[in-house]
């Protein structure tokens, strides 16, 4: 069963200097139908006007992934890590027992747009941890590309959670699959484009649950750029 959720259903928080979508309940946004899908907690698109972000802030038991699409962003926290994150960057921070850190748009003149995604840990008070990586954009390109994922395979960030996140690049035309474990479920959000899940349409913003699928396809009617979870 796919159930899909509109980009125009999405919770919308307007503060002059940013402009955030939030997937599920967050912030001053409250759905209690939309309240994750499986150990996925949230999704916000956000974008941050120039020289603009967010101030030193606290979070707990939570894996923390930062996807960003156009533009910079300046991370720096309490483990010591300070670095510019750009299009192609995937950074995990496990927040565990607790850590701070500020997010900021170091440019003087262009706006940063970025996901920023939590996962639930199978743990909590997990000792606070920090990754990145990069995957180019021909790595992503007509094939859905691991990026964070549970052991870490295939060059990926890794999470402590049992999930795994893929992203993806599709021509019109092109078509990825993946086939679902038994009692799995996934979600699918779509950055930018157009395209069929098992002949459901979504469009730029959108999102899809799933449930119940053994094996999923997603066709490109455009140039699109997307998120695929796999997820217990």
């Amino acid at each position: 069963m796919i159930t899909l959720r509109k980009s125009s259903e999405r919770g919308h928080a307007e503060h002059g200097w940013l402009d955030s979508h939030h997937s599920f309940s967050f912030a001053d946004y409250y759905d209690p139908q939309q309240m994750g899908w499986g150990n996925l907690r949230v999704i916000n698109e956000d974008r941050v006007e120039a020289a603009r972000g967010f101030g030193t802030h606290g979070h707990r038991d939570m894996e923390i992934i930062s996807y960003v699409l156009a533009g910079e962003l300046q991370h720096k926290d309490s483990m010591g890590n300070g670095t510019v994150i750009r299009p192609g960057a995937v950074q995990r921070m496990t927040a565990g027992t607790g850590v701070q850190h500020s997010e900021y748009n170091p440019s003087p003149k262009t706006p940063v747009h970025f996901l920023q995604i939590w996962i639930e840990p199978e743990e909590r008070a997990l000792p606070p941890s920090y990754e990145e990586k990069y995957f180019s954009s021909a790595d992503k390109r007509g094939r859905l590309r691991l990026v964070a994922s549970r052991d870490g395979r295939e060059g990926s960030v890794s999470l402590h959670q049992d999930a795994n996140l893929y992203a993806s690049l599709l021509q019109p035309g092109e078509r990825v699959e993946l086939q679902l474990a038994s009692g799995r479920q996934a979600y699918l959000h779509l950055i930018r484009g157009a395209v069929r899940l098992n002949e459901q349409v979504l469009e730029s913003g959108d999102g899809a649950k799933i449930e119940a699928e053994e094996r999923l396809q997603i066709i490109a009617d455009e140039d699109s750029e997307l998120l695929l979870f796999d997820l217990v």
